[in-house]
């Protein structure tokens, strides 16, 4: 019941201020450059790595990047930068 109440207080903060969804939400932000590049923010940790495949733990739940030829050039506690062909992208729910 308290998570219910925190996220529409947290929503109505979002619609009545200039301040961003991801930051006061705490979403990912996703930047993603055709299907060469994907910039990640505000991630909870890599679950698994490979070079088709980099699932990430997210506050609500995973993010699932599936290509080929997978580079990770920058990884951060909280942000990190994929590099490779980039088929797909899945939010899976937990």
């Amino acid at each position: 019941m308290a998570r219910k109440w925190q996220n529409k207080v947290q929503q109505w903060f979002v619609d009545h201020t200039d301040m961003p969804a991801d930051v006061i939400m705490d979403l990912p932000r996703i930047t993603m450059i055709g299907r060469l590049h994907i910039y990640i923010e505000n991630h909870k940790g890599v679950i698994a790595f490979s070079k088709e495949e980099l699932r990430l733990s997210m506050k609500q739940g995973q993010l699932l990047i599936k290509g080929q030829n997978f580079i990770l050039k920058t990884i951060l506690p909280e942000e990190i930068l994929l590099e490779g062909t980039i088929k797909s992208i899945e939010f899976i729910d937990g």
